[in-house]
């Protein structure tokens, strides 16, 4: 896709990711952290894979001046997202309607942050409208440990929805905050949909979806 860019003179987007902090031993996490990765764990080829592809972002506009704009992404949730993707929100949301027990690896502690779809959308319009290269961090910087979230889907679905607690996965990063102060300056860029807003609204498109829920003729558009 760089090659591709560098030949039809494209501006390039590279949504990169909060991973390439790994297992951040600075909290929160701005752009200049250079990370805590684990290079021959278990996740590393994702997070390796999005380090490497912010090098060879930057080496193609350095040294053959593609224009490129870098966005690390943080969690997302909203609607039409793959229901059993493995992601936690997904996870917790679709186990709570299918009244199974919601999985919390771990103790529950190690902390993420959620940002609403269309805040992600709105940041990347911004970052490939203007004149800054980044890299930026786009993410919501209300932070949640897994078990907060979990209350949080029981409030919106079902106060008795159950936890079951799991070993935890190797490397698993135990906070996970971006500082956005860097995309608040130069995008005049930053979230506006808190987790229990949005969250409903991801709730409703996946009921629909598991249950084909259209009750009194009403559909979703």
């Amino acid at each position: 896709m760089l090659g591709l860019a560098k030949r039809v003179g494209a501006r390039f987007l590279l949504t990169s990711t909060s991973e390439v902090y790994g297992d951040p031993l600075q909290h929160p996490q701005v752009e200049t952290y250079w990370g805590n990765v684990n290079p021959i764990g278990v996740r590393s080829c994702y997070d390796e894979g999005k380090r490497t592809a912010e090098t060879l972002t930057m080496d193609y506009h350095r040294g053959a001046n593609v224009e490129v704009r870098i966005a690390r992404i943080f969690n997302t949730y909203g609607p039409r997202m793959c229901i059993d993707d493995g992601r936690v929100v997904s996870n917790f949301v679709a186990q709570a309607l299918r009244k199974e027990p919601m999985t919390v690896y771990g103790d529950g502690k190690q902390t993420r942050s959620f940002q609403y779809v269309s805040d992600l959308v709105e940041g990347l319009m911004r970052l490939m409208e203007g004149e800054h290269v980044g890299p930026f961090n786009l993410g919501n910087p209300g932070e949640f440990t897994m078990l907060e979230l979990a209350k949080v889907v029981q409030e919106t679905i079902d106060p008795n929805a159950r936890i079951e607690f799991r070993p935890n996965t190797e490397d698993d990063p135990h906070k996970r905050k971006p500082d956005i102060s860097k995309a608040k300056e130069l995008l005049g860029w930053e979230p506006t949909v808190p987790l229990r807003k949005g969250l409903p609204l991801m709730v409703s498109d996946f009921r629909t979806r598991i249950f084909g829920d259209h009750k009194d003729g009403v559909t979703s558009s």
